[in-house]
């Protein structure tokens, strides 16, 4: 989608950016591993294949994809934008017919940053992204069914069990956010400040120049 292409989102510990050319390489990286080609049901490609993906998302109405930032790393702008990046969130559009319905996506590929909050973070963004600017009202998401820790997360959520795929060991969960429900989840969306992408980078890339070395 190009709805996000100059949209940052700032939380607590992440800062969502969207998904561009940049990034593609670290990206191809993570995705060259087993274990995620496994956790994300996805298959290895080439580089160059990468990027026409990147591309194609841009592009794509049905899809909106966002590269998860270390905050802190991000902070610091002799730190290259691409060393930030911790994993990605997508929110997909699966129905024609009904565009208030869409699957969440979220992946921390890098390890060391599992378990400390980031998914949790990261989907109380997107969720609250989806609902106010994108109109999304029902949101699904497909757990392997080994993943108890984002099974988890997802009810804490209010996420409710749909079904259970026997065959790709996997768990339905979703969730229809009414106005209670989203302010029960949301509050008064402080956690969050969105800004302007481009801007942002320009300042960041400002504050490191060789005369700052």
């Amino acid at each position: 989608m190009r709805i996000n292409e100059d949209t940052l989102l700032e939380g607590e510990k992440v800062v969502l950016v969207p998904y561009n050319a940049d990034h593609v390489p670290r990206y191809h990286q993570w995705m060259c591993s087993p274990e995620l080609q496994k956790l994300t049901a996805s298959e290895p490609l080439t580089l160059e294949q990468e990027y026409d993906m990147q591309r194609s998302w841009r592009e794509d109405d049905d899809k909106c994809t966002f590269i998860i930032l270390d905050k802190q790393k991000w902070a610091d702008p002799s730190i290259p934008e691409q060393e930030c990046m911790v994993g990605d969130v997508n929110i997909f559009l699966t129905d024609p017919s009904d565009a208030s319905l869409a699957e969440l996506e979220i992946m921390i590929a890098v390890p060391c940053y599992r378990g400390k909050g980031l998914g949790k973070e990261v989907t109380r963004m997107m969720m609250c992204y989806g609902i106010h600017k994108l109109g999304i009202q029902k949101f699904e998401v497909k757990i392997g069914l080994d993943n108890k820790i984002s099974i988890a997360m997802f009810k804490n959520f209010h996420f409710k069990e749909l079904s259970i795929s026997e065959v790709f060991r996997e768990v339905t969960l979703g969730v229809t956010m009414n106005e209670a429900l989203q302010k029960h989840v949301f509050g008064n969306m402080d956690f969050m400040l969105q800004r302007e992408y481009g801007k942002a980078r320009d300042i960041r890339q400002a504050l490191f120049t060789p005369s700052s070395l």
